[in-house]
C-alpha cells in the first residue's frame, strides 16, 4: 500500500507544483489590482464623454478560461469615471452583486491588464451612459450570483449590452455566463 501511495505522490506533487506556480505572477494581486492600465482617457485632459467596456482574465486559475467585464464611463465634463460591474462576494451578507461606485476605468482585475471590448467617446456616449445607467438599474438579479451558469459579472454585461444594442458589444467566448439572459422571462407584471 505504501508503495503504491508513494508512487501516486510522485506524480502527484510535482503537478501541483507546476499548476500552483502556473496561478502565480510577478507582481502582487492587492496592488497590481488597483493600478490604471493607462487605456482609458485622462479625464482631467480628456473632457468628452467617454464609454468603455473592459474584460481581464478572472482571478486565479478561472483566468485560464474565464474573464471578468466591467462598464467604465463618464459624462461630458465629468473629472471621474463610474464603474458599473457585478462581483459575488459582494453578496455575502445579503447585499447586491451589482455595484455602481467611481474608480479607476481601467485597473488591473487581481493582476490581470483589461481588455478594451468597445469605447464610446463623445455626444454619442452621453446618450449611451444614460441607457446604461437605466439597464444597470433594472438588472434583474442584483442579488444573485453564481459562477456557472450565471448569473454573473459576464451575465452582467451581457444585460447591458441587450438592454444598450448601441452599444455594439460583442463578448468573448471567454465571457461563461453571458447566455444566463437568454433563459430571463420578465414577470408578469413587467410585460405589460
Amino acid at each position: 500500500m505504501f508503495q503504491w501511495l508513494s508512487g501516486k505522490l510522485r506524480f502527484i506533487l510535482p503537478l501541483m507544483a507546476v499548476l500552483l506556480s502556473a496561478c502565480s505572477t510577478d507582481t502582487d494581486w492587492r496592488t497590481a489590482s488597483r493600478e490604471s492600465a493607462g487605456l482609458a482617457p485622462d479625464p482631467a485632459q480628456f473632457s468628452e464623454a467617454v464609454v468603455h467596456v473592459y474584460a481581464a482574465d478572472a482571478w486565479g486559475w478561472r483566468g485560464w478560461f474565464a474573464t471578468h467585464p466591467w462598464i467604465a464611463a463618464k459624462r461630458s465634463g465629468e473629472s471621474r469615471y463610474t464603474i458599473y460591474d457585478v462581483i459575488g462576494w459582494r453578496g455575502g451578507n445579503g447585499g447586491p452583486v451589482l455595484g455602481i461606485y467611481q474608480d479607476i476605468p481601467d485597473r488591473h482585475w487581481f493582476g490581470a491588464k483589461p481588455r478594451l471590448l468597445v469605447s464610446h467617446t463623445g455626444p454619442q456616449a452621453d446618450e449611451l451612459i444614460t441607457k446604461i445607467r437605466q439597464a444597470a438599474l433594472s438588472y434583474p438579479w442584483k442579488y444573485e450570483y453564481k459562477v456557472f451558469p450565471g448569473p454573473n459579472s459576464n451575465t452582467f454585461v451581457a444585460w447591458i449590452a441587450s438592454q444598450v444594442p448601441e452599444l455594439n458589444l460583442k463578448l468573448p467566448f471567454s465571457a461563461i455566463g453571458s447566455g444566463y439572459i437568454d433563459n430571463y422571462t420578465p414577470a408578469p407584471e413587467a410585460q405589460n
